[in-house]
């Protein structure tokens, strides 16, 4: 059997990735966050207050992974956790202030990062490519 790396869409899509999560941590770096909590807190960012769960659902990381960087981030606070008020077994994720001034800043790193990247490509050549992604995302999230 042969495989090339280059003819792979796994390998290079991960490539793509680490090279993202680079330029990104080097630019949100400055604001006391790191690439593993950007994903929370573009969650938080757009919908506050959620569930341990709901954020599992949305960002598709293990529940390990998850517990361990909110409880990096509540320690460096950036979140605080209270219990719900329905069910007294689900806590809730809140951002701080902390988390919330720093809002605009990375979301200027993340569009940077992008223009950067994607620049020489045709809009109607970037419409494809995202939509190509979203498509495989929504395939591999079909589990």
């Amino acid at each position: 059997m042969h495989f090339d790396k280059q003819d792979s869409a796994g390998y290079l899509i991960n490539h793509v990735a680490r090279l993202f999560a680079r330029e990104l941590q080097l630019g949100i770096a400055p604001l006391g966050i790191v690439v593993g909590q950007f994903p929370i807190l573009l969650e938080l960012w757009q919908k506050d207050g959620v569930s341990q769960k709901q954020l599992l659902e949305n960002i598709d990381v293990e529940q390990a992974t998850l517990a361990n960087t909110l409880n990096r981030m509540e320690r460096d606070g950036l979140i605080k956790r209270t219990k719900s008020q329905k069910d007294a077994r689900v806590q809730l994720i809140w951002l701080t202030d902390k988390a919330a001034v720093i809002r605009e800043k990375a979301y200027e790193v993340a569009l940077d990062v992008n223009a950067r990247a994607l620049k020489d490509i045709p809009q109607h050549e970037l419409e494809i490519f995202m939509n190509v992604m979203r498509r495989v995302i929504s395939r591999l999230r079909e589990r």
